[in-house]
């Protein structure tokens, strides 16, 4: 059932909204001129009203039990942020010119995680535009949007005072203003389709932000009986949750249909609690797949998780939600650990060798396991599900966001471990997703950032990020989240992308990715193609993967030594494709032969990778 303020034309537009548990509710209409409409409920707890002389662009808040009023739940716009009244908007004046636009499988996709705010100087959807054609030279054909339901701030533009990750947002249904709002989304989807580019939206299933949050003014949104890392959960199984799910699964509708978006990532689908015998997320999928074949072409639904569990994925006849994919948080796990030596908080769970290949072959390291981390055995086997359902990356805004200084893989890790990174995501048989910047080499930081105005707010998210840093035994101080600085720090420097080291790297991501989608046996990805093992002592992964008469060997050295290494070759003859050590990649010139048979011994410099073919 659609809720909000649906414009139907003529100056006519339809107000509906959730209240089951109000005595009245009526629309406070404040401009252009004020007018008082009183709404008929059914009984399920939705109440409407038909309204003439409302233009787009009208202003209205809701008036409940003749005191209190507050913006619209299912808000389709916030022109003066999370506190102020709610705008009419005409989903139809748009002119949508991507009539020849078909989906990307997912096992085609080359993921793209960006923030708006921080992407461009400009911090809006319409600035990304221009950005587009660089992203598809790279081969990238996806981007993925941080979420973008409006969050509170003080300011018209980002420059302002407008600075949120977007995961505080309080109005699911609408466009940041200060990225642009309906009209700017729209020009973005629409141009990335003209052009061949994916959109993956980032959507917040699991908790609402705190400031400007009055949607549990109007109906039992919440639950007590879970709890989030956020506060209380969303009231997806218990009394009255019917309305709660129908505004969950008409905003993931709302984007995928009047939005034209592809994809949606589900945040933190962990924190999704339901009990009942329909899940919200099997439902949520039933409605999707539902939409897929009215609009004759395929949505995609893909939860962030780190249970490891499969029956997100796997199909409702086999007693699964139906989901399209998932992260991996495991292989991001598995190679910054190799890489950076890092073993404190969930890291010390990771660190060999070993579970990077594990991860390779099977996706998860944790397949009901003991976590020493978590104190329990954790995850299951997902070997039964193809890999194109998984996500994996060596960076993304989490990972780096919420270390103490949020730096990325560029200030942790040699320049010849950041080729390994990008090695290891882009030859896996997975969804590789980049975070902005990392093609090159990006080394401002991106760290947490917000912009309320109340005060103890404020300090509340303050305290809670020393504590939680505390909690993993870091010292010195975070930098200040509300502060314009912090957020400054966080915009990337396009112009080193066509620099130096910087720009070297970029090619290399360039012809990996080329490499990805050309090769047979990187076209081909299934766990029966291939062969995955690792020498522990040497950090040594080795991986081969064939279809049909072509074969590729690709040799991981994660160590700081050399390593030496004989394959057995079983008598064939392989061409190196690219070495890391060349001097084409600011290596120190490569030590390996162009031709391999099946007497060679390998040695491998430092912290490089080779990889051969036939």
């Amino acid at each position: 059932m659609k809720i909000g303020a649906n414009y139907l034309g003529n100056n006519c537009c339809e107000f509906k909204v959730w209240s089951p548990l109000r005595e009245s509710v009526a629309v406070k209409i404040i401009f252009p001129e004020e007018r008082l409409i009183d709404l008929e409920f059914d009984q399920q707890g939705y109440g409407r009203a038909t309204v003439e002389n409302i233009p787009p662009g009208s202003r209205y808040l809701y008036q409940l039990d003749n005191q209190f009023t507050y913006p619209d739940p299912a808000s389709y716009s916030q022109p003066d942020g999370v506190h102020q009244a709610s705008e009419v908007i005409d989903q139809n004046s748009f002119i949508w010119q991507d009539q020849e636009w078909k989906s990307i499988s997912l096992d085609e996709l080359i993921v793209y995680e960006l923030h708006v705010g921080t992407f461009t100087p400009e911090g809006t959807f319409t600035a990304i535009i221009p950005r587009i054609s660089e992203l598809l030279d790279l081969g990238i054909n996806a981007i993925e949007l941080m979420p973008i339901g409006q969050f509170p701030g003080d300011g018209l533009r980002p420059a302002e005072g407008y600075r949120n990750w977007g995961y505080d947002g309080t109005y699911l249904y609408a466009p940041q203003n200060c990225y642009g709002g309906v009209e700017g989304l729209k020009k973005l989807v629409n141009a990335c389709h003209q052009q061949g580019m994916a959109v993956i939206l980032d959507v917040v299933y699991n908790h609402f932000g705190p400031e400007g949050n009055y949607i549990a003014q109007f109906g039992p949104y919440f639950t007590e009986r879970y709890q989030t890392p956020w506060g209380s959960a969303i009231n997806y199984d218990q009394a009255y949750c019917q309305g709660v799910r129908n505004f969950v699964i008409e905003n993931a509708l709302y984007w995928l249909r009047d939005f034209h978006i592809d994809a949606l990532r589900l945040d933190a689908a962990d924190n999704i609690f339901d009990l009942g015998a329909k899940h919200i997320l099997q439902e949520l999928a039933d409605q999707v797949n539902q939409l897929s074949q009215q609009q004759g072409r395929k949505f995609y639904l893909m939860a962030e998780t780190d249970l490891n569990d499969g029956k997100l994925i796997r199909s409702k006849a086999v007693g699964g939600y139906g989901l399209d994919g998932q992260w991996c948080d495991d292989f991001h796990h598995a190679i910054h650990t190799v890489l950076t030596g890092e073993n404190i908080g969930y890291y010390q769970d990771y660190g060999s060798c070993e579970q990077l290949a594990k991860s390779y072959r099977e996706s998860f390291v944790y397949t009901w396991d003991y976590s020493q981390n978590r104190k329990r055995f954790h995850g299951e086997s997902v070997a039964d599900c193809p890999p194109h359902q998984f996500l994996v990356f060596s960076q993304n805004h989490d990972q780096i966001g919420n270390r103490l200084l949020g730096e990325r893989l560029t200030a942790l890790v040699s320049y010849e471990g950041l080729k390994l990174a990008a090695v290891t995501v882009l030859l896996s048989p997975y969804i590789p997703l980049l975070f902005m910047g990392e093609e090159y080499g990006e080394p401002a930081p991106f760290q947490y950032f917000i912009s309320h105005s109340d005060q103890d707010l404020i300090e509340g998210v303050r305290k809670g990020r020393k504590a939680e840093f505390e909690a993993f035994h870091l010292a010195g101080e975070a930098p200040d989240p509300q502060s314009q600085e912090t957020f400054n720090q966080c915009k990337l420097n396009w112009q080193l992308k066509r620099q130096g080291k910087h720009q070297v790297l970029w090619e290399l991501y360039q012809i990996l990715i080329q490499l990805r989608r050309n090769i047979p046996a990187f076209k081909l990805r299934d766990r029966t193609h291939q062969e995955v093992h690792c020498i522990e002592e040497d950090k040594l992964l080795v991986f081969r993967r064939w279809f049909e008469d072509y074969q590729v060997l690709c040799l991981l050295n994660f160590s700081k030594n050399p390593v030496s290494y004989s394959p057995n070759l079983i008598g064939k003859t392989w061409q190196k494709r690219l070495d890391s050590n060349d001097k084409k990649w600011l290596g120190s010139g490569s030590n390996l032969p162009e031709i391999l048979t099946d007497t060679s011994e390998l040695t491998l410099v430092p912290e490089s990778f080779v990889l051969y073919e036939t």
